[in-house]
């Protein structure tokens, strides 16, 4: 490498997360009074922005803007050292960033390129698979997919004693000679009394669970993506890099594999080679205009209908497979004799009104203690806490837009056209000091409209509320309201149904009846681990049918969403990347 380049002038800051934390970070403005863009670095695990800060010499991208932050828990940023609240903190973190790079230096998201080293690269590959971000194009270097625990059963083991002690700490023992042949990045790193040794239980374990998650589903991620991966890592796994490198959406994608390279890519004593290829990419990137995949009609050829057509398709009987699945229905039903939970799923369907106010209850009720067991074991299913998890963040978003219409002097008139019971409405909103002006409740189910309108009155919200029967796909049917919703929700009904026709219809009817500059809330599924055992075992209200559903990546339903005339805001997600949460603006 050329230690000769010339170095930047750099300025330290702050800014704060969602959750109030000042995080540090660094900054290198750009030579010119405009950016050409944006450059965002992601140090890798243990590590902070300085030892990030030769990658933004060596790039020699200086009419490019560059930041770099300390990971909460990192450098000289709070926090206890390798402690983050969950991992999809840290990712959200990423977006507060982002967000705050956009407002503060007036630089649009598609004109930012980002470059993430391990840890990081896993937290930026989730970002992008999770929140859908518009930028111009990612490089990862040597992302942690899968960590090499040299201590066999390591990862059982720390499940176990995690699940045994509550979190704890693990350091890591990784000398720096096996990181890096450069000499003096061993020396600095001995040196530095900013590296963090220790990462928290909670994280490392949540590292690899979501990575998996990540490389399973790669193909959700249509952002151009370069991959650099070091051929000689003590540190991390080869195999899945190149899953994630074959599975990936992007329509530009690169991948290098750099002989002899050990862990630190970036930090490598022949690190021109990759830092050559990152800014060959990135210039290209930036030299081209900007082109997404549409995926308006992912219904119809996506990825995500090959997957749930499989699911659709019946298995052989006296297959394994098909032999499991029956005695799995057998065994639900076996629990609705005793499961309140179960049996109502069995009666209303398990994707039901009926079954989602009983899921946001959270009280296990059946037959004696074995029943009220395995209802509580029913209700604390991965999905449904997810689900419970989606309620809380429609009660946030619902506050956070409320709040922007008051600020902006408007009246609340808030509309949901499948509300179900509409307790995850009724309930945000008894919460409120100043009540909305109005609210429409509306569902096609003449059992929730009834179900609704009692809950209403018993919320004490009669003054204000009403439950109205209604189709959420008829555009027709939203023009006629009085007054006009400021504020639209819709949670958890486009995630029932395949067609994007059918979400297309629906979304017309709000961009119609919501003027400029008014709200929308919608939800996501881009993920879900139960996918086969939901399809397999479970039904859905539509007469008994099979639950098959057809995942919607956030960027198919941001698309979606954008098409009718909205323009997205903020986003929230459950740490397990199940259910999204978007609030919008009409544009």
């Amino acid at each position: 490498m050329d230690m000769s380049v010339t170095q930047r002038a750099v300025e330290e800051k702050t800014f704060r997360t969602h959750d109030g934390v000042e995080l540090f970070y660094r900054y290198w403005p750009a030579a010119g009074s405009t950016p050409e863009g944006a450059v965002v670095l992601f140090h890798r695990g243990h590590e902070h922005s300085g030892r990030m800060a030769h990658v933004v010499a060596e790039l020699n991208l200086p009419e490019y803007a560059c930041f770099a932050w300390d990971a909460r828990g990192h450098g000289r940023s709070p926090g206890v050292r390798g402690y983050s609240p969950s991992l999809a903190t840290s990712v959200r973190d990423v977006q507060t960033f982002i967000d705050h790079i956009r407002d503060t230096y007036n630089i649009a998201v598609e004109d930012m390129a980002v470059i993430a080293q391990s840890v990081g690269a896993v937290l930026i590959a989730t970002w992008v698979h999770d929140y859908a971000p518009k930028i111009r194009c990612m490089v990862l270097a040597s992302p942690a997919f899968k960590v090499k625990l040299y201590v066999p059963l390591a990862r059982p083991g720390l499940k176990l004693q995690y699940k045994l002690r509550g979190n704890f700490f693990v350091n890591s023992y990784v000398k720096a000679k096996f990181l890096t042949h450069d000499k003096e990045r061993i020396k600095s790193f001995e040196a530095d009394k900013l590296i963090t040794r220790a990462i928290s239980a909670n994280i490392l374990l949540a590292l690899y669970d979501t990575a998996e998650r990540i490389v399973a589903d790669a193909a959700a991620i249509t952002v151009p993506t370069q991959l650099l991966i070091s051929g000689s890592d003590w540190v991390v796994h080869h195999q899945p890099q190149h899953d994630f490198y074959a599975q990936l959406g992007s329509h530009v994608k690169e991948r290098h594999v750099l002989p002899g390279f050990y862990h630190d890519t970036l930090g490598e004593k022949d690190r021109a080679l990759a830092l050559d290829k990152a800014r060959a990419f990135i210039l290209a990137r930036f030299a081209t205009p900007v082109s997404r995949p549409n995926l308006l009609d992912a219904d119809k050829h996506g990825f995500t209908r090959v997957e749930a057509d499989t699911l659709a398709s019946p298995l052989p009987a006296m297959s394994l497979r098909g032999l499991y699945w029956n005695l799995t229905r057998f065994g639900l039903k076996l629990g609705g004799l005793l499961s309140a939970g179960v049996k109502l799923g069995h009666r209303t369907g398990f994707d039901s009104g009926s079954t989602l106010d009983y899921v946001y209850r959270n009280q296990p009720q059946g037959i004696a203690a074995l029943g009220k067991f395995i209802d509580k074991a029913y209700l604390n299913s991965i999905g449904w806490r997810g689900i419970r998890q989606r309620k809380l963040h429609v009660e946030e978003l619902l506050r956070d837009a409320i709040a922007r219409l008051r600020d902006a002097s408007k009246p609340v008139h808030i509309m949901d056209i499948a509300a179900g019971h509409g307790r995850y409405i009724l309930e945000a909103l008894t919460q409120l000091e100043r009540k909305p002006d109005s609210i429409l409740l509306r569902d096609y189910s003449d059992l929730n409209v009834e179900q609704g309108s009692a809950l209403i009155k018993t919320k004490g919200l009669s003054d204000i509320a009403r439950f109205v029967k209604g189709d959420a796909f008829d555009p027709q049917s939203f023009l006629p309201v009085e007054p006009k919703p400021t504020l639209g929700v819709v949670s958890g009904l486009y995630e029932l149904f395949p067609d994007n026709e059918l979400i297309r219809r629906s979304l017309q009817g709000y961009a119609a009846s919501i003027s400029p500059g008014n709200y929308l809330i919608y939800t996501g599924q881009p993920w879900h681990p139960q996918l086969e055992m939901i399809a397999r075992a479970l039904t859905s209200h539509r007469q008994g049918a099979a639950w098959v559903m057809r995942r919607r990546t956030q960027a198919e339903m941001d698309q979606l969403v954008e098409a009718a005339g909205f323009r997205k805001l903020t986003q929230r997600i459950d740490a397990d990347g199940i259910f999204t949460v978007s609030l919008a603006i009409r544009t």
